[in-house]
């Protein structure tokens, strides 16, 4: 079901009270224009209740099966590690007016995510679309690079957002 241009602007005015920031629309942004969050630290404890929620994997679940895997230690999975850089673009990465609205992207993980990493979210406006269908809105297709704090990159997502006009 689509919503209705009534419902479809209070959730963009919704969005655009999340953390009381200024909110940038497509006509704001500007190719090469970054983004960085605040920082968030992984806890032990919060990568073993996702694992058994969402990735029940013994890598992710357990230190002694962990040490004899392929990551040598406990890990996050990469899917806790894209919800917890989904959190730091909400509340401090990237103030995109409606909210982060994915169209698609890519996705890797080049480094596991451990306990006790400190986790900051690098954003980059790579492309501006606007749409010639929908006057109203656009994509923008960011670089979103996710790192520890030894700067090593723990994810890269390459982003198609979909970002309205300002009204």
């Amino acid at each position: 079901m689509q919503p209705n241009r009534a419902t479809g602007r209070r959730i963009m005015a919704m969005a655009d009270e999340i953390g009381g920031k200024d909110l940038l629309y497509l006509d704001d942004l500007q190719v090469g224009q970054r983004f960085v969050s605040k920082t968030l630290l992984v806890d032990e404890a919060q990568i073993k209740a996702f694992a058994r929620q969402f990735d029940p994997q013994p890598f992710h679940l357990d230190e002694n099966a962990a040490k004899d895997s392929l990551f040598s230690g406990l890990v996050a999975s990469g899917w806790h590690t894209a919800a917890m850089t989904m959190r730091l673009l909400v509340e401090t990465g990237l103030p995109l007016a409606g909210g982060l609205v994915g169209a698609g992207g890519e996705l890797s993980w080049p480094q596991p995510t451990r306990p006790g990493d400190i986790l900051r979210v690098e954003s980059e406006v790579q492309e501006i679309i606007p749409s010639r269908s929908r006057p109203d809105r656009g994509v923008v297709v960011t670089r979103i690079v996710t790192r520890n704090q030894r700067d090593e990159v723990v994810q890269i997502l390459v982003a198609k957002l979909v970002v309205p006009r300002r009204p």
